[in-house]
């Protein structure tokens, strides 16, 4: 967790807003560590969690919250922590003869069966984070339920459209911001040139515009537009979407330059701000 950036997103985990969309996003640049950041903030919050980890495995994602305070093992232990590891539940769906052992045979790996035809949605997907999230197991009480994804982008790869992407979103959007008044975190990526609107990343742009409309609070991750820089890693945009009444959509952007360390904390150095109606 990044004290700078709950400054900067006035946030606490001890005073949580409850029924925001937040869409992480990066271009030719990496902004997994935003992951780390929300994953190790809402546990500490004590939220209960959904993530689907479609990218790293759960060690990984163990080992840098670790570096930030935060145990994953003992969250999972204690029933705080829902995790989809989307590369071994992959290998179940893909090869279950490799994999024929009850703990890969469950919930998990229905969640993935889209990967054996890509045509049929992400409904299975969807109704795994909506039981995961409005059901309560063990004894403690959390907080509002929040769902992470790392990273929706890679389901397009998989040949789901993005089409199907976008409802899977909305439908999560709704069942957890508005129905279950908790939180939602995703990443997507654009590798490709902000202009290009053909070829390969023609998917990921699209994708990228229909998130950026469901989201209340955006954070685009890019490189700086002089190059490399030893000292600073690169650019983050903040977008706040706001509705106001008698005045519609109301959209204000800070922009902030930042540098991940070894640790994992990030240091983010204000640059330009706007507000627009």
């Amino acid at each position: 967790m990044f004290t700078e950036l709950n400054s900067i997103l006035n946030a606490s985990p001890d005073t949580i807003t409850q029924g925001e969309f937040i869409l992480i996003s990066d271009r030719k640049s990496d902004a997994s560590f935003l992951i780390h950041h929300f994953l190790t903030f809402y546990l500490k919050a004590r939220c209960r969690v959904c993530f689907l980890g479609l990218v790293q495995s759960f060690n990984h994602y163990h080992a840098v919250s670790q570096r930030l305070g935060v145990s994953l093992l003992q969250a999972k232990e204690k029933g705080q922590l829902v995790f989809l590891e989307g590369l071994s539940e992959s290998l179940s769906v893909l090869s279950p003869r490799e994999t024929n052992t009850g703990s890969h045979l469950g919930r998990g790996g229905e969640a993935m069966d889209f990967l054996r035809d890509p045509a049929i949605g992400l409904k299975s997907l969807y109704e795994f984070v909506r039981s995961s999230l409005s059901s309560s197991d063990g004894a403690e009480e959390w907080g509002p339920p929040v769902l992470l994804v790392d990273d929706l982008s890679v389901l397009l790869s998989l040949g789901v459209s993005v089409g199907a992407v976008l409802d899977f979103s909305h439908y999560c959007r709704v069942t957890v911001c508005s129905q279950l008044k908790g939180n939602v975190a995703m990443l997507a990526r654009c590798d490709g040139e902000e202009e290009e609107d053909d070829g390969d990343d023609e998917g990921s742009e699209r994708l990228l515009k229909g998130l950026t409309h469901q989201c209340s609070l955006t954070l685009h991750v890019q490189g700086l537009p002089t190059g490399y820089c030893r000292d600073i890693h690169g650019q983050v945009e903040v977008c706040w979407r706001r509705r106001r009444q008698c005045e519609g959509k109301y959209t204000q952007k800070k922009l902030f330059q930042y540098k991940v360390h070894d640790k994992g904390a990030s240091f983010f150095a204000p640059g330009t701000s706007s507000a627009v109606l």
